[in-house]
């Protein structure tokens, strides 16, 4: 009987008088069943007071459920910044997201007391939630919020650096997107700065850099190099040979990661900048299938990753894909790193990037008070005044109403004169009633104002040629997408605007003899090259929705089976690594049962 099959109890000792309250749902207690269901699987061991039972910037390998005793959560531990995050006490489990994914602690923990902890191998976990959902989902919720509460605090590494800084924009950026617990800390406005760089022996001009556990400092380190410091991604050159290469993680991308590693296929996911893609910016996607509250993109971008790695789906970010070339059977992808992966098959998911405004004096601010997201990240930078949306998307409409609870007005700007014209219609009842939304339509940005920082836009009705001046202190743009597919120029057919074909114009537009001895034709969602498939914004003519492009990704492996079913090729892997060893597949119904596709 699982822990979850019993029924519900509290846990055997109650909360310690300093614990944290469970203000946020991401402090749960497990019961004593689901306490007794994990301990079969694990081992207790005795803590002394003081003991550390996880080191800063350490790998974790176990999952620690406190039994006895207080564990204190704290970040430059031993340093003069050391601070408490948070106390835990009987019944409560340590660690968050960096646990799962493989990546270092962005804080320490420590017995404040003699006590005794429980600690289940994390590959063992892995198994044991899938037996016990409800187990699970607790843990994967919990997780998840502590990861948004560590980033909200400003725990884990640190950012120094000029707020006019192409390289500290970058870094910060990246840290964003891939939610990474950090804190900038602004080289002309903040006093502890100066302070710092004198600690860490480093001069004002050899910022933007990283400082990671007190000792360890980055100057202006690439997002390759941050990356591996916190175990974001494997080292260059290590991905090898996969049965299925996914190139983007937008949620194209994730669901045929999902769905081709729950099949049995040695899958590869990988994005050259974050996981999560253009939907990955979405602050509230309220339409997606089964979410009736909404959920965040990065929420579900979050989600759909661990859900791949939990089926073995080998996960590399950041990893640019620069080429795509037959190589004997199979295909090689390169990538700017100097790393390759030879794969059987391919699915293209990497989405589109939204389309830069350009309009006189934008360039300067661009990345200090012009974005192109619209996230919590983002939202910190506006404080308490106006911020100006521009765009009549889907997109669009969620920044504005996202921004709208933050600041004290939005004014969203469109093109057209019809509000509902691209913008789904639930999205247009809502910014209509908003009282702090002020749309503009038949209206276009002319220009920009402020020399360090947006102070304000001039813009244009475009009918009647009337300026007028909005003070605001922040842009956000959202004008539509270009498809990131410059690396593929020349290895697969794109349309006239550079979206992958697929299907019957894929066929027709290919290279004499490609097609010739398939025995087939060329699938709907297959490129020009048999085995290397489209799914989500990148591909032509798909509908731009997040729950259109997971399902063309679930939809891309079900093909990837298709074409295996008629070749005969295999892949030599090397030895030891059980995660990417291929199994035979003569027919998807083979695999699965069908049920996961």
């Amino acid at each position: 009987m699982s822990g979850e099959d019993r029924p519900p109890d509290t846990a055997a000792e109650g909360a310690a008088p300093d614990e944290t309250p469970d203000l946020y749902g991401a402090f749960p207690r497990l019961t004593g069943q689901q306490i007794a269901f994990l301990s079969e699987h694990g081992t207790r061991r005795s803590v002394a007071a003081g003991e550390a039972v996880i080191r800063e910037g350490d790998r974790g390998t176990d999952f620690l459920v406190v039994l006895s005793g207080t564990i204190a959560i704290t970040e430059h531990h031993g340093t003069p910044d050391e601070r408490v995050l948070r106390v835990h006490g009987p019944g409560r489990f340590i660690g968050e997201l960096a646990l799962l994914r493989g990546q270092a602690a962005f804080y320490a923990a420590h017995a404040r007391e003699a006590g005794e902890v429980l600690a289940v191998p994390v590959d063992r976990l892995r198994v044991l939630v899938a037996r016990a959902p409800v187990l699970g989902n607790l843990i994967l919720r919990a997780y998840l919020g502590r990861r948004a509460l560590l980033v909200g605090a400003g725990a884990g590494f640190r950012i120094l650096g000029s707020r006019y800084s192409p390289d500290t924009r970058r870094l910060r950026e990246f840290a964003a997107r891939n939610h990474l617990p950090h804190r900038w800390i602004d080289l002309e406005a903040d006093e502890e700065a100066e302070t710092l760089l004198r600690r860490v022996s480093v001069g004002p001009e050899e910022t933007p850099i990283v400082i990671w556990r007190e000792h360890q400092v980055l100057r202006n380190p690439g997002n390759a190099e941050l990356a591996r410091l916190i175990g974001l991604s494997p080292s260059a050159g290590t991905r090898g040979h996969c049965d299925l290469l996914v190139v983007g993680s937008g949620p194209a991308g994730i669901a045929a990661a999902v769905h081709g590693s729950s099949d049995g296929l040695g899958t590869t996911l990988v994005d050259a900048f974050a996981t999560g893609g253009q939907a990955g910016t979405s602050s509230l996607i309220e339409n997606y299938f089964g979410l009736p509250a909404g959920i965040s993109g990065s929420e579900l971008a979050e989600r759909g990753v661990l859900q791949a790695r939990m089926f073995g789906t080998r996960v590399s970010v950041p990893a640019e894909a620069t080429s795509l070339e037959p190589d004997e059977g199979h295909y090689r992808v390169t990538f700017a790193d100097g790393g390759e992966t030879t794969c059987r098959t391919v699915v293209l998911a990497t989405g589109a990037r939204y389309r830069r405004l350009e309009v006189p004096g934008i360039e300067r601010l661009e990345g200090a008070n012009v974005y192109y997201a619209a996230t919590v990240h983002e939202a910190r930078q506006c404080g308490a005044d106006p911020v100006v949306v521009v765009g009549g998307g889907n997109s669009a409409g969620q920044a504005s109403l996202f921004l709208a609870e933050r600041v004290p007005r939005v004014y969203l700007l469109i093109r057209g004169s019809y509000l509902g014209s691209r913008m789904s219609r639930y999205l247009v009842d809502q910014i209509e009633r908003h009282p702090r939304v002020t749309v503009a339509l038949d209206t276009e940005i002319r220009e920009v104002r402020g020399d360090d920082a947006l102070r304000a836009v001039v813009v244009e009705h475009r009918r009647t040629g009337e300026r007028r001046v909005l003070n605001a202190c922040s842009l956000f743009v959202f004008i539509g997408a270009e498809p990131r597919t410059a690396w593929l120029s020349g290895a697969v057919a794109l349309d006239d605007r550079g979206f992958v074909l697929t299907g019957a114009e894929a066929e027709a537009r290919a290279a004499a003899g490609v097609w010739e001895g398939q025995g087939r034709r060329c699938l709907s969602l297959e490129t020009s090259l048999p085995g290397v498939f489209a799914a989500g914004d990148v591909r032509s003519g798909s509908v731009k929705r997040v729950t259109s492009a997971a399902g063309e990704g679930a939809m891309a492996v079900h093909h990837v089976h298709d074409h295996l079913g008629h070749t005969t090729a295999d892949l030599t892997r090397p030895s030891g690594d059980p995660t990417h060893q291929s199994t035979p597949h003569t027919h998807p119904l083979h695999t699965t049962g069908g049920e996961g596709r």
